[in-house]
């Protein structure tokens, strides 16, 4: 549902961090950060994502968003409390919300249990009878900020920052393609 408390990403919003590294990991002073990779990193110079080798049965980016989140629940107090973020390009102009600002982005605030993610949308009456594609989030994180996935919409991954054990958890599933990265540093992409 439409959060109506912009306060609730105030931890994303006012961040010092440089803009692409906040869209791409969430706020700072996580134990650990790494990428989700929905398709493999580029193995050459100048690679585009069309070149890229997906391996048989990979799961959507939202399957995988889901099993992270899976995961990600039993490190947090408040596994039932969570908050969306959609970047506002996604959304039909009908949609309304909580708007959330950070340099070069926009997003509207959504707050709801992990299992809608994939269910998101609007009513038939906000689109005239047609319920659009459910956008996966650019960030989720539950009310106590125990972790973060940042999802922005250029790279082929998405950002994790949570704790040492949550992150280990993440990397032995193997249906998972994770890897440790310094949010810090610049980070493999297509062209």
């Amino acid at each position: 549902m439409h959060c109506t408390e912009p306060s609730a990403a105030e931890w994303i919003t006012a961040s010092e961090l440089p803009w692409q590294q906040l869209v791409r990991f969430g706020p700072a002073d996580f134990q650990a950060y790494a990428r989700l990779r929905f398709i493999p990193d580029p193995t050459s110079e100048g690679e585009s994502e069309n070149d890229a080798p997906i391996p048989d049965g990979r799961l959507s980016e939202t399957e995988q968003l889901q099993l992270v989140l899976t995961v990600l629940r039993i490190h947090s107090r408040t596994p039932q409390d969570l908050y969306f973020c959609f970047w506002e390009g996604v959304w039909h102009s009908a949609v309304t919300g909580s708007k959330v600002d950070v340099p070069n982005r926009s997003y509207l605030l959504f707050r709801g249990h992990a299992t809608e993610l994939g269910e998101w949308g609007t009513s038939a009456s906000e689109t005239q009878g047609r319920r659009p594609e459910s956008p996966d989030p650019a960030f989720i994180w539950p009310a106590d900020h125990a972790w973060c996935v940042a999802n922005d919409i250029d790279p082929h991954w998405a950002g994790i920052g949570a704790s040492n054990e949550a992150i280990g958890q993440l990397m032995a599933d193997p249906r998972l393609d994770i890897v440790l990265t310094d949010p810090t540093l610049d980070q493999p992409y297509y062209r």
